[in-house]
Formats: structure tokens, sequence, C-alpha cells
């Protein structure tokens, strides 16, 4: 598991600076959906997100990802910081971020 790096540093003087990520459950009438964003702290701007039925990572975090790539290139050192959850610690999500030698993941504790 990755270190806390973010440290409650939360106001980035540049963007790309530092990415944050949740993923939160929605109950509907036809049952549970997953809403994943990733959102860059120095404009506060949702820059990735998927909606899905699953809480598979191919269906959350990691098109949330892929979005917010091409929203907002990585042009600077990264820190992407998010909870502990399994969609952020699986090995095919840790594959995605370690394809980017500029981006550090971060954890929460505990």
């Amino acid at each position: 598991m990755a270190e806390n790096h973010l440290n409650r540093q939360f106001n980035p003087i540049k963007p790309g600076q530092a990415w944050v990520s949740d993923l939160t459950y929605i109950a509907t009438g036809e049952g549970w959906l997953y809403l994943t964003i990733i959102m860059d702290l120095y404009d506060r701007k949702v820059i990735g997100w998927a909606l899905s039925t699953s809480m598979k990572a191919s269906e959350t975090t990691m098109p949330a990802w892929q979005m917010a790539l091409k929203n907002r290139p990585i042009e600077r050192n990264l820190i992407f910081h998010s909870d502990r959850g399994v969609q952020y610690a699986c090995h095919a999500f840790t594959g995605l971020l370690k394809k980017h030698p500029l981006v550090l993941q971060s954890m929460s504790e505990g």
C-alpha cells in the first residue's frame, strides 16, 4: 500500500500537482450505482468520473483515470491520493499509475 504523500496539503499552487479520488454509492429504484470521481485539488474541478453498476476497478477507478488523463494530461510531478479501497489498491489500477513516471500514488492511512 502507498504512503500518505498528500499529508493534508490541500492547496497546490498549480494545476496537475495533486489529484484526489473517491468512490460513492448511490441507491436507485433499480439497485446500486457506483460513482467514482477524480478531482484536481488546484481548482477543485472534477476531471474524471465513471458511473457503473459494478464495483470492479475496470468499471470504476480505471475509466475515471483514463478520462482524467484526457481532460488534464500529466505535465509535472503529480500526487494521486485516495483511500485504501480495493479499487485503488488492485494490481490493475496501480499498474495504470505506474505507466506514468511522474505519478506518485498516495493513500489515506488506516
